[in-house]
Formats: C-alpha cells, sequence, structure tokens
C-alpha cells in the first residue's frame, strides 16, 4: 500500500506571502486606502481569498462589497503569482522523492486555478495526482472532507496519510480525519493563529527537514 502525503501548499510548498501581501495591498489602493505590512497581510491567509480580501478591506477601513473586491484581489494576483514566490528550499527534492513511494495531493484553501498555475509554473504538478482548492466543492479546512475523499480516493486507512502543513488549519484537519500531522513550522500560518500542539506532531522546523519526515513516515509504516 502506497501511503498518502497531503501537502498545504501557502506556507507549505511555496513562499507566497509578499505576492499576496502587494496584491492585497494594490487591491486596497484602488479604494485609496493606505498599504498594510507584509507580515499583516500575511496573518490573514489561509481560511480563502475571500476571507483573505474581507480581513485587507476591514484592516483598510474600506466598506465595499467584498464580492467585488475579491474579483480586483483575484486579477491582480494572476498577474503576479510568480513575482516573488518561490518553492521553500528543499521542496522540491523532497516531493520527488516522497512520489517514488507515495501517492501525493494538495489540500489548500487557496482557489484551484491558481493554485495549479503555480504547481505548472515550478514544474511540480506531475508529482500530484489530486489537487483539492478551496472552491473545488469540499468545505474549506479545517473540515476533514477533502482529506477524507483524498484518503478515500488513495485507498489508504487514516494512518496511512500524512498531512504537511504550516498551519492550526491544517493541525485540526488531520487530527478530525485520523491522519498524521507534520507541521511545517517555518511557514507562516503561525500569524494567524498560535500553534497549539500536544506532542504527537512531526515537526519540521526548516524547510529541508521536510523529505527526512516523509521518509520516516513511510519507512515506519513498511516495517
Amino acid at each position: 500500500m502506497r501511503p498518502l502525503i497531503a501537502f498545504d501548499l501557502d506556507g507549505t510548498l511555496i513562499d507566497s506571502k509578499r505576492d499576496l501581501a502587494e496584491s492585497a495591498n494594490e487591491m486596497l489602493a484602488t479604494y485609496g486606502a493606505p498599504p498594510l505590512a507584509e507580515v499583516q497581510v500575511a496573518g490573514m491567509v489561509g481560511d480563502g481569498a475571500k476571507q483573505l480580501v474581507q480581513r485587507a478591506l476591514d484592516a483598510g477601513g474600506v466598506p465595499t462589497d467584498v464580492s467585488v473586491a475579491l474579483d480586483r484581489f483575484l486579477a491582480i494576483y494572476a498577474g503576479r503569482l510568480f513575482r516573488h514566490t518561490r518553492p521553500y528550499p528543499g521542496l522540491p527534492d523532497a516531493i520527488a522523492a516522497a512520489a517514488e513511494r507515495a501517492s501525493l495531493a494538495v489540500l489548500t484553501n487557496k482557489p484551484e486555478g491558481p493554485s495549479r498555475t503555480l504547481l505548472d509554473g515550478f514544474g511540480l504538478s506531475p508529482y500530484f495526482r489530486w489537487v483539492i482548492g478551496g472552491d473545488s466543492g469540499f468545505p474549506r479546512k479545517p473540515d476533514p472532507t477533502g482529506l477524507g475523499h483524498l484518503i478515500h480516493q488513495a485507498g489508504v486507512t487514516p494512518g496511512g496519510c500524512l498531512m504537511v502543513g504550516d498551519s492550526m488549519l491544517d493541525v485540526e484537519t488531520a487530527r478530525s480525519a485520523g491522519a498524521v500531522v507534520c507541521v511545517a513550522k517555518y511557514g507562516f500560518g503561525h500569524l494567524r493563529r498560535p500553534l497549539e500542539l500536544n506532542g504527537t506532531e512531526l515537526i519540521a522546523r526548516r524547510p529541508e527537514e521536510v523529505a527526512g519526515l516523509i521518509a520516516g513516515f513511510v519507512g515506519a509504516l513498511n516495517r
């Protein structure tokens, strides 16, 4: 049985905070609002694009229809996807190595379109059998439905799935689905909400540690 490794995207596979912040600030500028600090916008990421835009509007004091602002943001962001965003060091190699021994998926609250565009642009798409975004028809994390679907599709038990993510959304999703958790502490998910861990999680303090943790997880299943 090939285990399943499910990855979050922003803050786990890719460092996208600058492009997200600059896109949010360009959107705010269209309403005459001042820019927000990059770290402030990074703390708004995780619950999907609509929530990010609503939080940015609230922080900027812009009373407007979030749907209109969301369309503006997504159009701006589409042109900024690759300006500064890059995979974290070691992650492409970790993904390639993991794909030899496991089935891989992306489970993100980011819209599926830009998620796939980013994976394509970095040459990572061939490694992922499934990509579920925040608008792919499943409830967004921390609801475990999407991860449960991936576990079923992969034909594994919950304990045969490792969820790699940088936020409590990922931790709670994995816990609810019965999956093993690998926390990407190098990401920016903790800016939104502090991590509340119980000691059972695998911990990657640096991106370069992810490959070894995945290898250890897969090896333990095969003993």
